[in-house]
């Protein structure tokens, strides 16, 4: 009877015992399971933080690069506008000057029906112009362009400005001042007695100032 009533007593504390046992390991089990997971999370935050961190310094390399692109091209705006104020300068004085220049000189250079193009003999007497703006650098050059009446009046004027421009551009090629040289189209000369192929042309005046 006494040995029953030990068993009685021993085997529910054993059960506590070993119940305890089992549910501080089940808290332990689930407190590093808990663990891994909230490691995992900051793993992956961690992670995503490093991702936008990367996609920031991206976006910063890009506008400093857009900066500096801005800064050059404001630069290389600045520097068109320096050269461009200092031909206007050029050009107002030369405006205001017209009337105290004389004509050095006149040539007139002959284009074919509805052509632009320089034809060899225009090119050598234009040669000679550039010698001579070459020998007396005050000198300055006035392109006046013309055509024949025929074609629309639109057109002619397009054509008279085509032709002085190839005349402008032989002489700026062979090394005369683009500020030098003065052109504008005029268009068709409709006077009967003129014939129509001494019409299609480019006057060429060499002004200098007067003393």
């Amino acid at each position: 009877m006494r040995q029953l009533l030990k068993i009685g007593v021993l085997l529910p504390a054993a059960v506590l015992l070993v119940s305890g046992c089992a549910t501080k390991g089940f808290v332990r089990d689930m407190f590093a399971k808990k663990d891994a997971e909230v490691d995992q999370r900051f793993v992956k935050v961690e992670g995503q933080v490093e991702g936008v961190s990367t996609e920031v310094k991206g976006v910063t390399t890009q506008v400093k690069s857009l900066e500096g692109a801005v800064a050059e091209a404001k630069g290389r705006a600045d520097a068109a506008m320096t050269k461009a104020e200092g031909v206007d300068t050029r050009l107002t004085r030369l405006w205001s000057n017209r009337y105290n220049q004389k004509t050095a000189d006149t040539l007139e250079v002959y284009f074919g029906f509805d052509k632009a193009e320089l034809t060899d003999g225009a090119q050598t007497a234009l040669a000679g112009v550039v010698k001579e703006l070459q020998g007396n650098p005050t000198l300055i050059v006035e392109l006046g362009g013309y055509t024949d009446p025929k074609g629309t009046v639109d057109y002619n004027y397009g054509l008279s400005q085509r032709r002085v421009e190839a005349v402008r551009r032989f002489l700026v090629e062979k090394g005369i001042s683009l500020t030098r040289v003065h052109a504008v189209g005029l268009g068709p000369i409709t006077a009967k007695e003129t014939p129509d192929e001494k019409k299609r042309r480019v006057t060429v005046k060499m002004l200098v100032d007067q003393d």
